[in-house]
C-alpha cells in the first residue's frame, strides 16, 4: 500500500480543504495522474498519484479540512 498524502505547501500553510476527488475506490490510476484537488487560502493544487495501482482507501470527504502530512487515501 502507498499513501496519498497532503504535501508540505510552504511555511505559512498548515491546512487545506479537499475540493474534489477525481477518482473513487477501486479505480485504477497511473503514477502522476491527478487524483485530488485541494485548496488553501492562497492557492488551489492538484495532488497526483505517487504510484500506479488501484485506489483502495479514501480517508476524507470533499469539504473536509486536512493538515499537511495527512494520509488522505491509499493505493494498492
Amino acid at each position: 500500500m502507498t499513501d496519498i498524502m497532503i504535501p508540505n505547501l510552504g511555511n505559512e500553510i498548515s491546512e487545506a480543504e479537499i475540493t474534489e476527488w477525481l477518482v473513487g475506490i477501486g479505480e485504477e490510476v497511473e503514477e502522476g495522474d491527478v487524483v485530488l484537488l485541494i485548496s488553501t487560502t492562497k492557492t488551489a493544487l492538484e495532488i497526483e498519484a505517487p504510484v500506479s495501482g488501484k485506489i483502495s482507501q479514501i480517508n476524507f470527504s470533499e469539504g473536509d479540512l486536512v493538515q499537511i502530512g495527512d494520509v488522505v487515501g491509499q493505493i494498492e
